[in-house]
C-alpha cells in the first residue's frame, strides 16, 4: 500500500521548506515520488531533490484540480508501476482547492493500491489575513480541508500578529492541528507525526483521566471487600458488595461525564518563574475551579520549551523538546474559563 501525502499552500507559503524537511528527516529509507503541479512554474528545487534521490514527475499542464481529475488515476497508476514507491508526495498548485485534490485521490483508491495518509496546508502567518480577504474561496478551502495547518514565518512576525492569524485559521477549521513553531526548530518526524495524527492536548488528557478513573491501582481499597479485578463484571451480575453497579456507579463514569476542560493553543512565550507562580495560584485557590489536572508545553522567552504537569499541591516543571505549538489544558469541575485565561495571560 502506497501512502499518499498532500502538502498544499497558497503561493509562496513555504511548502518547499516543509517538503525538504520531510524528505531529509522523516522519509529517509523510503522510496518517495514527488508529484508537483505548480500553476505555470516549478515551485520545488529540482536540484536538491535530484541529489536526494527523489524522482520527480512534473505535471505543469495546469491546475491539479482541473487538469488531473480526469487522468489522475492513470497518472498515479503509472507512477506506482514505474517507481514502486513507498510514498507519493503531492504538491498541488498554490491556487488549487485542497478539497478537489483529496477527492481526486479518494476517487482512485480502489483502482490503485494507495491510501490517503495526510493532507496538510502551509499558511504564511504574515499574509494570512490578506489572502483570506482577497482570495477567500481558494485560500479558505485549503485551510478548511486540512488535517494539519503549518504556519510559516512565525519567527518574523510578532506574537500578536501570529495569534490573530491562528485565531482566523481556527475560525475556519476547528479541528486541525495548527503548527506555529518554526519548521526549522522541529524534527521532520515530529512534523509527520502531527500531520498524520493530529490529536488535541485535551483529548490526550481526558483519555489519561479516563484510563486512571477506570483502572486505579489494584492495591487501593474501595470498601467492597473483594479484588478490583472483579469490578468489571457484567452490570447484570450481583457482586454482593452492597454497591449499585449500574452505569451510575462511580467506577463506571466516563471521564467526560465527570470533568470539564479548558485549553488553549498559544504562541505566547513564558518564563519558568512566571509559570511557577501561575501554577501555584491554580493549585492554591478554587477561584479558578476545582482543579484535577493541568498539563502544558509552552515556548519560553529564552528559546527553550517548558513542559509542566500539575495535580493539586504537586507540580512538575521541566525543559522539553520543541512542540508544534504552545498548548495547555486544565481539567476539573466548575472551571472559571475567564479567570483561567487571565491567569495565563490569554484572551478570554
Amino acid at each position: 500500500m502506497v501512502k499518499i501525502d498532500i502538502v498544499s499552500g497558497f503561493l509562496g507559503a513555504g511548502k518547499t521548506t516543509l517538503i525538504k524537511k520531510l524528505l531529509k528527516d522523516a522519509f529517509q529509507g523510503e522510496q518517495v515520488v514527488l508529484i508537483e503541479n505548480e500553476f505555470g512554474e516549478i515551485g520545488i528545487d529540482g536540484g536538491f531533490l535530484k541529489e536526494a534521490g527523489i524522482q520527480i514527475r512534473e505535471m505543469n499542464s495546469g491546475c491539479i484540480c482541473c487538469s488531473l481529475v480526469g487522468d489522475f488515476g492513470a497518472s498515479l497508476k503509472e507512477v506506482v508501476e514505474k517507481y514502486h514507491p513507498d510514498r507519493i508526495l503531492i504538491e498541488p498548485s498554490g491556487v488549487g482547492k485542497l478539497s478537489d485534490v483529496i477527492k481526486a485521490v479518494q476517487g482512485v483508491e480502489k483502482e490503485v493500491d494507495i491510501t490517503l495518509n495526510s493532507y496538510t496546508t502551509v499558511v504564511d502567518a504574515k499574509k494570512c489575513k490578506m489572502y483570506m480577504r482577497n482570495f477567500g474561496e481558494f485560500f479558505n478551502n485549503q485551510v478548511e480541508y486540512a488535517g494539519a495547518i503549518i504556519m510559516s514565518r512565525t519567527d518574523i512576525v510578532d506574537e500578536e500578529k501570529a495569534t490573530k492569524a491562528m485565531e482566523l485559521l481556527r475560525e475556519i477549521n476547528k479541528n486541525a492541528a495548527i503548527i506555529t513553531t518554526p519548521i526549522e526548530k522541529l524534527e521532520g518526524k515530529k512534523l509527520l507525526e502531527v500531520m498524520e495524527h493530529p490529536v488535541s492536548l485535551e483529548e490526550e488528557l481526558l483519555e489519561e483521566e479516563h484510563e486512571h478513573h477506570h483502572h486505579h491501582d489494584h492495591d487501593e481499597e474501595c470498601g467492597c471487600d473483594h479484588d478490583h479485578e472483579h469490578h468489571h463484571h457484567d452490570h447484570d451480575e450481583e457482586c454482593g458488595c452492597g454497591h449499585d453497579h449500574d452505569h451510575d456507579h462511580h467506577h463506571h463514569h466516563h471521564a467526560d461525564e465527570v470533568f470539564t476542560s479548558w485549553g488553549r493553543e498559544t504562541v505566547k512565550k513564558y518564563t519558568r518563574d512566571g509559570l511557577e507562580k501561575m501554577l501555584g495560584a491554580l493549585s492554591a485557590s478554587e477561584e479558578y475551579g476545582i482543579i484535577l489536572r493541568a498539563k502544558g508545553m509552552l515556548p519560553a522567552e529564552d528559546g527553550t520549551w517548558i513542559y509542566f504537569d500539575m495535580v493539586p499541591e504537586e507540580t512538575e516543571i521541566r525543559e522539553g523538546a520543541p512542540e508544534y505549538t504552545g498548548r495547555l489544558c486544565v481539567i476539573g469541575s466548575k472551571l472559571n474559563e475567564e479567570k483561567l485565561a487571565q491567569l495565563f495571560g490569554l484572551n478570554a
